[in-house]
């Protein structure tokens, strides 16, 4: 697959140059900042990458002098390697307060870096770039989210089976490895990538002193993925200290390789539990670190399970992220409680309305995969107008009641074509 992807986020990255001094693209490495920075439509951007030895030594040397231009836009690559220069972005916006100064795009949280004290409150508008999502391979529109919300699905979407959507999980988004037929060498490209990332990119973030500590605990969190998080369960067979694994945990999520998902607690019910959940940001690199082969997946209920519900958290997040400069405000948690009501994605709209949705690895769906759904409706949701989903790998648009549909995944990437409407 050798293609240029458009990216839900361009648009964004556009309007956000009408409107703000300086932009941050933040992203994990190699999942497309550069690319689409370069892609836009921006004549006489000066571009410059930290990547290159001269120009770091020169942005760490004469910081101010890095930054100075006249009206043009300045696109600077991987930031985070000379946090320096956001004291000296924040004088030259100051100065010159024309709109679309600065593009910065980095591999890591450049606000959460030790001994960075600027935020560039009031300046900056930071925007997340995630690896390709299905619906930017397939070039359709982050639809899903609305029609779910609206009860309108579409008529028209592949009957993809439960192997294919394994084989495009096992694959994540990254668009260098998706060029490459092999999923061997493709799982090579992986395992490059994290050892790269533990070796050089690592030493931005923290002085790391066990390598192999962090690489171990990288795969714990790879077949961790989809569960609460629980440090003392993780830490469990690993040589290092509760707080090393805590700050290790952080440095990764700082490079968006792996995510924390909050619980649902808008509510007085006692028992419900507020634990993160974890997840990995990308299944395909997920799926290298933890050495998983489709003939094995295919056959293992818990991994093709903890895939799949990782796949979709790819995805649902892409969308909501994509959704965000149309004024389309949406927030996504899980819930969970000690009477064992568990719902994989809760997501709530700017109106309040809350979706509900499970996923199921299985290619069929029963009344009883909508149980916790039905009691979150009942017991929890009340008076808020509830919609509940499951996502599965069969073929088709079921109802199960009341605002409760039974949708192929691969509604979350179809074509924006009639849609059917039911309830």
């Amino acid at each position: 697959m050798d293609k240029n992807y458009t990216r839900w986020q361009s648009d964004i990255v556009q309007q956000a140059l009408l409107s703000r001094r300086v932009i941050i693209l933040a992203g994990a490495r190699q999942c497309g900042k550069t690319t689409l920075a370069k892609n836009l439509n921006l004549p006489g951007a000066i571009y410059r990458t930290l990547d290159d030895v001269t120009l770091l030594e020169s942005a760490l040397s004469d910081p101010h002098g890095f930054v100075k231009h006249d009206n043009e836009l300045m696109i600077i690559d991987e930031i985070q390697k000379a946090s320096i220069l956001l004291q000296a972005i924040k004088k030259d916006v100051d100065e010159n307060q024309n709109l679309g100064r600065f593009l910065l795009t980095g591999s890591a949280n450049i606000q959460s870096l030790p001994g960075v004290n600027e935020s560039l409150a009031g300046r900056v508008r930071k925007i997340r770039l995630r690896p390709l999502a299905q619906g930017e391979i397939h070039a359709t529109l982050p639809n899903f989210l609305q029609w779910a919300f609206e009860q309108k699905f579409p008529t028209t979407y592949n009957n993809d089976t439960k192997d294919s959507y394994i084989t495009l999980a096992l694959g994540g988004g990254y668009p260098e490895p998706l060029r490459i037929k092999q999923m061997r060498e493709a799982h090579q490209w992986y395992m490059d990538y994290i050892n790269s990332i533990i070796e050089r990119d690592l030493k931005d973030i923290i002085n790391i002193k066990r390598q192999d500590g962090m690489k171990e605990l990288l795969s714990v969190l790879a077949a961790w993925s989809s569960k609460s998080m629980d440090v003392s369960a993780i830490a469990s067979g690993l040589s290092l200290t509760r707080q090393t694994i805590t700050t290790y945990i952080n440095a990764l999520e700082s490079l968006y390789l792996i995510e924390k998902l909050p619980a649902w607690a808008k509510t007085d019910y006692d028992r419900v539990n507020k634990q993160d959940k974890i997840f990995m940001t990308d299944t395909g690199l997920m799926a290298a670190i933890l050495n998983w082969r489709f003939e094995k997946v295919r056959l293992d209920g818990d991994q093709n399970g903890k895939l799949l519900e990782t796949f979709v958290f790819t995805q649902l997040v892409s969308h909501i992220e994509a959704l965000g400069f149309q004024n389309e405000k949406y927030n996504i948690y899980h819930y969970r409680d000690r009477e064992k009501h568990e719902i994989d994605f809760i997501i709530e709209n700017k109106d309040s309305d809350i979706l509900g949705v499970e996923v199921k690895a299985g290619s069929s769906v029963s009344r009883d995969s909508f149980k916790h759904l039905k009691w979150f409706r009942d017991n929890i949701a009340k008076k808020k107008r509830f919609v509940g989903v499951v996502l599965y790998t069969g073929e088709q648009i079921a109802s199960f009641g009341e605002a409760m549909w039974a949708i192929p995944m691969n509604v979350l990437w179809a074509p924006n074509i009639q849609r059917l409407v039911r309830g």
